[in-house]
């Protein structure tokens, strides 16, 4: 039977060096190098909005567009965060504000056209073409976050899987916005955030089988 010293001094014998991981803030440049390309890709390939330069001029277009992107980037540090122990918790609550704006302008939004237009006001078709779309161009991000994370230890894998999807659906969604001419209050809400919303729900349910061989 080998003695616990034994074991200590083989251990300490046979040790390699373990290289450091980069801050979660440098960790999300890395990921937005290569998420942004394949936006920007998207983009070329759909073809821009015709009317994206007069929609970056209304607040009604910009806040949430700017809000989705920036819950992308706070829940990627989120994800990288979580999967690093002994990070301060705090950081897993940066995602919450833009994420909140991002769901309450798109709400008011809604808002204003049922005081403005009533029944009319409210457009709503289904449009099942957003959730393959942002799954498909989040596709690399995605991929690109779980290859990343998995360097580190997600001790907590579910809530760490939701932030990873929430990135890339985010940052998808950020694209999808760029191109598709959809801008009913209703529909975006319901179907390209309720995309964003269900894969990272749907993601972090599966969180603890993708991220089992790290915990």
């Amino acid at each position: 039977m080998v003695d616990t010293d034994t074991v200590i001094e083989r251990l300490a014998r046979s040790a390699q060096p373990v290289r450091r991981l980069p801050s979660p803030g440098r960790r999300v440049l890395r990921w937005l190098s290569m998420g942004l390309p394949v936006i920007g890709l998207f983009g070329i390939i759909m073809g821009a909005r015709p009317d994206l330069g007069t929609k970056l001029s209304e607040p009604a277009f910009v806040v949430p567009f700017v809000a989705a992107f920036a819950t992308a980037v706070f829940a990627a540090h989120a994800a990288f965060a979580s999967s690093v122990p002994g990070t301060p918790r705090w950081w897993l609550w940066l995602p919450a504000p833009p994420f909140a704006l991002w769901v309450g302008s798109l709400g008011r939004q809604c808002w204003q056209d049922w005081l403005r237009l009533g029944a009319d006001g409210i457009v709503f078709e289904l449009d099942f073409a957003c959730l393959p779309t942002i799954a498909i161009v989040g596709a690399v991000p995605a991929i690109a976050m779980v290859m990343m994370v998995r360097r580190g230890a997600p001790l907590m894998p579910r809530l760490t899987a939701f932030f990873g999807a929430l990135a890339a659906a985010a940052l998808a969604y950020v694209g999808l916005r760029l191109v598709h001419l959809e801008d009913a209050a209703l529909m975006v809400l319901v179907w390209q955030f309720g995309a964003v919303a269900l894969l990272a729900t749907v993601s972090g349910a599966f969180g603890r089988g993708l991220f089992a061989s790290r915990c």
